[in-house]
């Protein structure tokens, strides 16, 4: 895989555009465009014919005519730390840059979407990041059709009286229907029937869709019927997964979040993964929030997420913390939920069974020029890392992340259980087989370490996670 070190100059117009005749009007223009450009130069992609207007990169990757859909990260068009978005999401010139790049290789169509958290402001995030502008470039300069999709099936929306539960916002028929029953990877472990949690959903629908030996995800058909996935995650903490990168981003692509386990209800020392130890103040909690999810009442809802958010804060004050959700080190269950859908993008099929080889190309490029830190995956706040990685590997490509964040792979279970030996494996390989190259030269990924300051870990994770 490769690392390309860029230079931390935010995203403005460069002061002197630089060469690049493969593009239409020969000239990279931003900071994310040179950045790209110089990745998949250093990756060799297309070596004999670099520095020309024939150099198609990705062309190597995969041939004209192929369906392509880039998966950005667009969890939520504002960031509740009260920092930018550039720390939140995958910055739209990156993606703008990137989606340069496969139009060159002439598709037959680009989809550009995500699945944000049914409370993100689709059409907020969507102009102020300019996406449809993205969309018309490509298709007006490459001749290229391009769309902008949210996979969303449920949205909230805020009025007068509060949230509002807007349904079924695309079609059933617009997804592939998945169930890895008994080779699922929540399967095998200690949990009963109505234990799964994600934040903000009835329970009770999450449970219809994961029992013992079933085991579903709804995943959006632009992506399953694609020739190429490109994973373009922001490179972020995470509060219940350690970090959010090349594994966890895919969540995006399942199109509601009632099928995605996030955590077990109760603590850590009762069977559960929510908290760390046993409190009743927050099993308590617990049952607030579960009150508050089932009901279609707003003055319940309100008043029952009021009264889970006072005992937390009492639990706190009486000598615990605040952690609540599965939002720490001992969450044994997001990681399952991740790999499970990263073996679905390996090898399902369009009419919702498994193959025994891969069905698609996966190629990540994880923007790292301004990472997240602290409280993500909504509250980061800005880390000014300085790279990019890209790989065929999303396995690798997340190891080696975690080591240009300071952190240590092996004590994050979404990353280190990436190379489990499984059915259906989502790496082919161990660690120690990954071979990386920054700026075009070999390194050791053992050596790795950060280029600059490490990231901060969530306070769930802190002292848990980090390379000593």
């Amino acid at each position: 895989m490769q690392v390309y070190r860029a230079e931390i100059a935010s995203y403005q117009p460069l002061s002197k555009p630089e060469s690049a005749p493969e593009l239409p009007g020969g000239a990279i223009v931003d900071l994310a465009q040179k950045s790209v450009r110089l990745l998949l130069q250093f990756w060799g992609l297309d070596r004999a014919h670099f520095g020309t207007s024939d150099w198609n990169p990705i062309g190597d990757i995969i041939a004209r005519g192929a369906r392509v859909v880039l998966k950005p990260n667009w969890v939520l068009h504002c960031n509740k730390s009260g920092a930018s978005l550039d720390c939140l999401i995958t910055h739209p010139s990156l993606i703008r840059a990137v989606a340069q790049y496969a139009a060159l290789t002439r598709p037959a169509e680009i989809t550009i979407g995500d699945a944000p958290i049914q409370g993100c402001n689709f059409a907020e995030l969507s102009r102020n990041c300019s996406l449809p502008d993205i969309a018309a470039e490509i298709q007006n300069t490459f001749g290229v059709p391009c769309r902008i999709v949210d996979f969303r099936r449920t949205i909230l929306s805020n009025d007068a009286t509060g949230w509002v539960r807007n349904e079924n916002q695309r079609p059933e028929s617009d997804y592939v229907l998945f169930d890895l029953a008994n080779r699922s990877l929540l399967e095998d472990f200690d949990w009963i029937d109505g234990q799964f949690r994600v934040t903000m959903y009835n329970p009770d629908c999450l449970n219809r869709t994961h029992s013992r030996g079933k085991h579903k995800y709804l995943v959006a058909r632009e992506v399953m019927d694609a020739d190429l996935v490109v994973n373009l995650p922001k490179l972020k903490t995470h509060m219940k997964a350690g970090v959010t990168g090349a594994l966890k981003n895919l969540v995006g692509i399942n199109g509601n979040k009632e099928y995605l386990p996030h955590h077990r209800k109760g603590g850590g020392g009762s069977g559960g993964d929510c908290y760390a130890g046993d409190s009743w103040l927050k099993f308590g909690a617990e049952n607030m929030y579960d009150l508050a999810n089932r009901s279609s009442n707003t003055g319940v809802q309100v008043l029952a997420s009021r009264s889970a958010e006072i005992l937390v804060k009492v639990a706190a004050a009486l000598g615990g913390d605040l952690n609540i959700e599965g939002a720490w080190y001992g969450n044994d269950t997001v990681w399952r939920m991740c790999l499970d859908l990263q073996r679905i993008l390996r090898y399902g099929c369009s009419d919702g069974s498994f193959a025994s080889e891969p069905q698609r190309k996966v190629l990540t490029v994880t923007d790292a020029i301004i990472g997240g830190e602290g409280e993500g995956p909504l509250a980061n706040t800005p880390n000014p890392s300085g790279f990019l990685t890209a790989g065929m590997s999303t396995a690798a490509v997340e190891w080696v992340n975690c080591r240009l964040m300071g952190f240590d792979p092996q004590k994050i279970p979404l990353v280190r259980e990436a190379f489990g030996d499984f059915p259906l494996p989502v790496s082919d390989f161990r660690p120690s087989d990954i071979e990386v190259r920054i700026n075009g030269e070999a390194w050791d990924p053992a050596k790795l370490l950060p280029f600059g300051r490490p990231f901060e870990a969530p306070q769930g994770w802190r002292g848990h996670c980090e390379l000593t």
